[in-house]
């Protein structure tokens, strides 16, 4: 298991302000009870002008978890949460706009290290250093229309789902486990 996120603050300039942003957010500080880790593109370097900072945690009390961040981040602009259902599992979304950047944070009952957004930039990283040229197709992609995923199964060849496909593919590649 491992965060990318102190790598950022040595990244590029949109790594630099994104972890600038999160630190002055206080995020991984007020929210530590719940192993946040930030995930998605532009840790990995693959992110386009309007990509967002996700921020993955591991919840088991959605009904206070949307209090603190109400109470936290509800007076930045663009606030909005909302609970619901995703893959089963019941989930808390809050967004907000914070020095230039989209954020999301996620909250739901499960480690932060197997949620699909932590699994899925894992793939793409270890995809990414093993295949450099990959990075600027999947950007190109990104640019047609292609979200991340989607446009990593194309580049693969990866038929299915692709949320599920890149899962099942970084497990048979052994980039991922998926045991406790």
């Amino acid at each position: 298991m491992f965060d990318l996120f102190e790598r950022m603050k040595i990244g590029n300039k949109k790594q630099r302000d994104a972890y600038t942003t999160i630190k002055e957010l206080c995020i991984y500080d007020e929210l530590s009870i719940y192993n946040p880790v930030l995930c998605g593109t532009i840790p990995i370097g693959i992110d386009l002008d309007n990509s967002d900072l996700d921020i993955v945690m591991d919840v088991k009390n959605l009904t206070f978890f949307e209090k603190k961040l109400d109470n936290l981040y509800g007076n930045k602009p663009g606030f909005t949460m909302k609970r619901t259902t995703i893959r089963g599992r019941e989930v808390v979304k809050a967004n907000f706009s914070s020095h230039n950047f989209d954020l999301e944070l996620f909250g739901q009952d499960q480690s932060t290290y197997f949620q699909n957004a932590y699994l899925h930039m894992i793939i793409e990283y270890e995809l990414l250093k093993d295949n450099p040229t990959l990075r600027e197709k999947v950007i190109e992609l990104k640019k047609q229309g292609y979200k991340t995923e989607p446009a990593f199964c194309k580049l693969l060849g990866i038929a299915g789902d692709p949320y599920e496909a890149l899962i099942q593919y970084g497990i048979k590649e052994r980039i991922i486990k998926l045991e406790y």
